[in-house]
């Protein structure tokens, strides 16, 4: 294995925790008033410190690593992949942006509950890109 797949492995690994974590945190806090501060606070720079670069760094070693494996045809897993990962950057941007939201916002409101789904869902994309690429499904 090269050097571009693992850290790209690595950046996908990454950022499926940091979402997995916001997700978490934000489905905490929910109902809990007191904690929305620390718990807003820490999603935030969740997404901002962790996920946002593990996105650059899959993003750009999986390019890399595409380009040095030259596949014939273009696979479909290929595909799959390139497709989440680029949507990942409109998640990434709007769930930073709710998250920024909700540090200023002062009780439980719309904020926790889109960030809640849309980590949520993205969670789910990851884990769909990360069977397609790791099965080679469909080939």
């Amino acid at each position: 294995m090269n050097a571009e797949v693992f850290f790209h492995v690595l950046g996908a690994i990454t950022l499926f925790g940091a979402t997995a974590s916001v997700a978490v945190l934000a489905f905490a806090a929910r109902g809990r008033a007191a904690q929305q501060p620390a718990l807003a606070t820490a999603s935030f720079w969740t997404l901002l410190v962790v996920a946002a670069p593990a996105w650059v760094v899959l993003l750009a070693l999986g390019t890399a690593a595409e380009n040095t494996a030259d596949y014939p045809n273009d696979p479909g897993w290929l595909g799959v992949g390139n497709g989440i990962a680029d949507l990942g950057l409109l998640v990434l941007l709007a769930s930073t942006f709710l998250a920024f939201r909700w540090r200023r916002a002062a009780a439980d409101g719309w904020h926790v509950t889109a960030l809640t789904w849309l980590m949520s869902v993205y969670l789910v994309l990851l884990a769909v890109a990360w069977w397609a690429m790791s099965a080679k499904v469909p080939s």
